[in-house]
């Protein structure tokens, strides 16, 4: 989550034409197939679009994440597993309605990127300030072709 009262990068990061791309970890429920997993990267058709291509990968490992309160629901016989996707569009519960799309509900979502920018060693409840170097790249973007 950013807090800023610049409106200038507020928009900057909100504006779908600079296409900042936002990398998220899902768990969802059930094991993706291959072939689920390269629709997501291809597109998915969700309320009447496609979505564009993504990046998308699958987590061989359960990241180190905060607990969620409550927690999410758990069933002994559907296994869950973690997926990376990369984003550059950001449409209303996106993640979510491409993950169902597919038959693998997303049961937790946590955004882990925006650009270069990675959640790292900040434990919740915690912030920090950018940097001036990480303000340039964030204020550098240039907007995607029309």
């Amino acid at each position: 989550m950013f807090l800023t009262s610049d409106g200038a990068l507020q928009h900057r990061l909100t504006d779908p034409k600079y296409a900042h791309p936002r990398t998220y970890w899902i768990q969802v429920e059930g094991m993706p197939e291959q072939a689920a997993l390269q629709q997501l990267r291809d597109g998915v058709m969700i309320q009447g679009r496609r979505t564009l291509s993504a990046g998308v990968r699958l987590l061989e490992h359960e990241p180190e994440v905060p607990p969620r309160t409550p927690p999410i629901r758990f069933r002994k016989s559907i296994p869950t597993s973690w997926i990376e996707v990369t984003l550059t569009e950001g449409r209303n519960r996106q993640v979510r309605r491409m993950t169902a799309a597919l038959g693998h509900p997303t049961l937790r979502l946590v955004r882990v990127a925006i650009g270069n920018l990675r959640l790292t060693n900040l434990a919740p409840g915690a912030w920090r300030e950018l940097t001036e170097s990480e303000l340039k790249m964030l204020g550098a973007a240039n907007p995607a072709p029309e």
